[in-house]
């Protein structure tokens, strides 16, 4: 099983992405975290340092080569040993910046969608782009705009496949969201009677299928 975490830097998709991995091992459930990054912070760093000014249509084409080989050593890793993938971004995310930069779709990412696995479950993050940036900035490694937030966000939904998408409020803790995640593919809570601390087992909680579009979502 596949599940993606996606939304705008400052969501919480990595914290939240391990403490549900942690949740499903502690159900007994063989879970994988893994982070489909496109380099673009580190991109935009090695830019500022040598004072270089590539155009907007090569570093994105350069940041969808990164993000799209990580994406298939992510799908790679979704093997028979693990139940469930848990990706921290996806292709999804390449696509909403290509719409925020006024770019076209191209022909890689929409062939990838088209031939690879699709998530069983893709929840979207949503969180107010003014405290995604007070989190991005209190992190102290990269920065972003609130105006570049809002946009993604707004990149993101004008999505055609968005519809689809898992809604969480991402201003609550990460237990909370967890919490909900879980909810939605019905996987096995601890059971504190259990001398192992988890209640029932792999065949007595299975996980849910993909997701319709005409689920519900949490906002």
């Amino acid at each position: 099983m596949i599940i993606v975490l996606a939304g705008i830097d400052g969501a919480g998709k990595s914290t939240a992405g391990l403490l549900l991995v942690e949740r499903l091992r502690a159900a007994e459930r063989a879970a994988v975290f893994t982070m489909n990054r496109s380099g673009r912070r580190s991109i935009t760093a090695w830019c500022g340092r040598r004072d270089l000014h590539p155009p907007v249509a090569l570093l994105d084409a350069v940041e969808t080569l990164i993000r799209c080989a990580n994406v298939l050593v992510s799908h790679a890793r979704a093997g028979p040993r693990a139940t469930v993938v848990v990706m921290d971004r996806y292709l999804y995310c390449q696509l909403a910046l290509r719409h925020l930069r006024g770019l076209p779709a191209g022909w890689l990412l929409p062939f990838l969608l088209g031939v690879l696995p699709t998530p069983d479950l893709v929840v979207y993050l949503d969180v107010p782009a003014e405290l995604a940036h007070a989190r991005v900035m209190s992190r102290a490694v990269d920065s972003e705009t609130v105006e570049h937030l809002g946009g993604l966000d707004t990149a993101y939904r004008q999505l055609g496949v968005f519809p689809t998408f898992l809604v969480l409020d991402a201003s609550r803790t990460p237990g909370q969201l967890v919490e909900d995640i879980l909810q939605e593919l019905g996987a096995a809570r601890p059971d504190p009677a259990s001398p192992s601390g988890v209640g029932g087992s792999r065949q007595d909680a299975p996980l849910s299928g993909p997701r319709s579009p005409s689920s519900r979502g949490i906002t």
